[in-house]
């Protein structure tokens, strides 16, 4: 398996010289250049496996690796009016392999759907107003692999109370997408190649509110309205009928999605944090959802903190959805993907934070380490493990 990797280490004396506080001038004004403010490195890991590939309709090998790095680095600059503009610069790009797409085409030893890279580049601008305690922000990102190109945009709004305690943020976002039609192969006009094109755009608005209760507790309210159209399925998924004929996944082409969240962060002391999140979901292709996750960091000395965590996520599965071999020509709609279905998981891990005072091994503006590792499993028997590293200059 190729590897990729972006090495913080080989960028370390790059990012030395040039990541650094923004520091105010004699005349007692923000400083007016433009500055690197805050630098992060993160790689990751990843492997599942399991024995519900959507692919093979529901059953075969959902092995699956995948590598992932990006880099993100905020440009901050200060204006003659006291305005601060934060520029946001990311690329990230990944390699994976998948033992399920492999099968889109039954009769090869390895296809060319084995394996893939995603490359994910994002722009974004934030320009805030201080002593008014308002911002307005806008992006714009891509994707692209071999079957997949998406485009997105966002636009953002908020508002903080007179007394600087409570913020309003709205947002908006939507991303349009062009899919590849590849096909599974018994599935293919003869001679073709199964590559038809097709759109899918999504359309999501957000609205939250956070607030500083006291000194000790935070909480914030996040209500989301997501509206997708186009071709919502996914083609080379197979679907495997009672009477043993094998279809391509038909979904409806429209989908509407309606999350609701709460956050809350609870200070015991100086070297406790309570972290709680609890989310309901609902959506008209008939999923209900809950998902409740709670993480304690705590500082063992000045520099070091270990953060447990853990996530338990329940779910009702779509009317569309049945096993292998079990739906019938009366169904409209129908799918064998697992991630559709009913099923209950659990993730839980720890991560490790480095921030010593005087930085990473003496070196001033390397000022945090993190690692972490995850473990999820899930009651559709499968399985998977993340490690990530973080690495951040300021």
């Amino acid at each position: 398996m190729k590897r990729i990797f972006i090495s913080g280490f080989a960028l370390l004396a790059m990012f030395q010289l040039k990541a650094q506080n923004v520091a105010k001038d004699s005349t007692n004004y923000e400083s007016r250049k433009l500055k690197v403010e805050e630098v992060n490195l993160v790689s990751s890991y990843y492997t599942q496996d399991g024995d519900n590939s959507a692919v093979t309709g529901g059953i075969g090998s959902e092995h699956l690796t995948d590598i992932a790095n990006t880099i993100d680095v905020k440009l901050v600059k200060f204006g003659q009016t006291g305005i601060k503009h934060t520029f946001d610069i990311e690329a990230g790009i990944d390699h994976y392999t998948s033992a399920s797409s492999d099968m889109i085409d039954l009769s090869a030893n390895s296809s060319a759907s084995s394996s893939d890279i995603r490359f994910y580049p994002s722009l974004g601008y934030l320009r805030e107003n201080i002593e008014k305690g308002r911002s307005f922000g806008a992006g714009v990102s891509s994707s692209s692999e071999f079957d997949y190109q998406s485009f997105g945009a966002n636009l953002s709004f908020s508002q903080k109370t007179k007394d600087r305690n409570g913020e309003f943020t709205a947002k908006f976002q939507t991303f349009i997408d062009q899919l590849k039609l590849i096909e599974p192969i018994e599935l293919r006009t003869y001679g073709s190649e199964g590559y038809d094109t097709a759109n899918r755009n999504t359309f999501v608005g957000t609205l939250s509110y956070s607030q500083i209760i006291n000194k000790e507790l935070q909480i914030m309210l996040v209500a989301d309205v997501i509206s997708q159209n186009g071709y919502l399925s996914l083609p080379f998924h197979r679907v495997y009928f009672e009477d043993g004929s094998v279809h391509q996944e038909k979904m409806p082409d429209t989908r509407l999605k309606t999350p609701v969240g709460i956050r809350a962060s609870y200070f015991l002391g100086d070297n406790f944090i309570i972290r709680a999140y609890y989310r309901y979901y609902s959506d008209d292709w008939g999923i209900n959802s809950h998902t409740a996750d709670l993480e304690i960091p705590i500082k063992l000395t000045q520099a070091f903190s270990l953060s447990p965590f853990y996530r338990y996520y329940t779910q009702s599965g779509t009317k569309y959805f049945k096993p292998y071999g079990e739906h019938t020509s009366a169904d409209e709609f129908y799918t064998s993907n697992y991630d559709l279905s009913k099923f209950d998981s659990g993730f839980f891990g720890m991560g490790m934070k480095f921030t010593p005072p005087e930085g990473i091994f003496g070196v001033k503006h390397w000022n945090t380490l993190e690692l972490r590792y995850g473990h999820y499993t899930r009651t559709t028997n499968m399985v998977s493990d993340i490690v990530s590293l973080n690495i951040k200059f300021r």
